[in-house]
């Protein structure tokens, strides 16, 4: 895996011929969450806007890739809006100034990933959930190998490619070495995950 780097303003000489992968952690806005968190959101994704300009220098999105996408075209928007309607905007901009979605999701693995994941949260037992582990393990696994051979294909020689993803899964990606890693993360994502971080605390009293 390339070297992460949290570049604001690369040389694009530097990085051209390479294929690149813009790396912004998937920080979801709740309709019902409290005001203060909205207001980290909002400004957390117009940063994440304003450094994926700056990072463009470097080369132009061509293909944009979101976790929890298994379709394409107008049924990929629409997946999105009802998942992250501040992420959207950023991919319907990209969209008009030429890129394509890229699903990295299988049906198939995401479906039945989800259901064990849920399953998780409500067995009781012990010997229940070393099963149920074992399964989603499983399918976790054929997940990220699903995502990562996608991203492999998708991004052709030469392009800029846009992921959002949930950081903690990001990084468990294997990658060919030939492609450049940018990790976006403007100073609202450290203020989201203390504020975050509080509230747990706070709950835990």
């Amino acid at each position: 895996m390339a070297e992460l780097g949290k570049i604001e303003k690369p040389s694009a000489e530097e990085f051209a011929g390479k294929r690149k992968l813009y790396c912004v952690p998937n920080i979801i806005p709740f309709e019902d969450a409290p005001d203060e968190y909205k207001s980290l959101v909002n400004a957390y994704w117009d940063e994440i806007d304003q450094q994926l300009k700056k990072l463009e220098v470097a080369g132009k999105i061509k293909k944009i890739f979101c976790e929890s996408i298994f379709v394409q075209g107008e049924e990929a928007l629409d997946a999105l809006s009802r998942l992250n309607e501040r992420a959207l905007r950023i991919v319907q901009t990209k969209i008009r100034e030429g890129a394509v979605f890229a699903p990295i999701e299988a049906e198939e693995i995401f479906g039945p990933f989800l259901d064990w994941a849920h399953c998780l949260n409500v067995v009781r037992t012990k010997e229940v959930f070393e099963t149920v582990m074992q399964s989603y393990k499983e399918l976790e696994r054929k997940r990220l190998r699903h995502m990562q051979d996608a991203i492999n294909d998708a991004l052709t020689a030469h392009e800029a490619g846009l992921l959002i993803m949930r950081d903690e899964d990001r990084i468990r990606l294997e990658l060919a070495g030939d492609i450049e890693l940018f990790l976006v993360t403007p100073p609202t994502y450290d203020d989201i995950h203390r504020w975050v971080k509080g509230k747990m605390r706070e709950a835990s009293v």
